[in-house]
């Protein structure tokens, strides 16, 4: 008769143990959804076209064009993805090519494409937030 106590005693306990995880994951399962951010970078396809069609633009540049559009390291190091652009870069924004931007993906809202010293960002013009960078050299 113990042992029969002792058995509906631990099924209930267990029962009950296994009641309250069960409802602690469904419970957490619907928080936090709306404060995902599905992030965006360029794809390994993306970067493939990119420099796919930075090889063909760059062969019509004279070689001395070529190397000007690098970044002096002191800039080169502080553009970073998910960091915000410095204003020392702010004024060396250029509008992307048209041709490139027909080969990579529309970005997300209120992001676009933009070449900053030889490099593709894909940047929020309102919070000048970097998503991603593509290096073209």
């Amino acid at each position: 008769m113990k042992s029969r106590k002792w058995m509906c005693a631990l099924v209930v306990a267990l029962m009950a143990l296994s009641s309250t995880v069960i409802l602690a994951k469904q419970h957490g399962q619907g928080r936090g959804k709306d404060k995902q951010k599905h992030e965006y970078r360029y794809s390994r396809r993306d970067r493939k076209e990119i420099k796919a069609w930075y090889r063909g633009y760059r062969g019509d540049l004279p070689p001395g064009l070529a190397k000007k559009d690098r970044l002096p390291p002191g800039l080169e190091r502080q553009l970073r993805v998910r960091g915000m652009l410095p204003p020392g870069l702010r004024d060396q924004i250029r509008p992307c090519p048209e041709d490139l931007v027909r080969i990579v993906p529309p970005p997300p809202p209120d992001y676009e494409h933009v070449a900053i010293g030889g490099r593709i960002v894909l940047l929020n013009r309102q919070t000048y937030m970097v998503l991603d960078i593509f290096r073209l050299f």
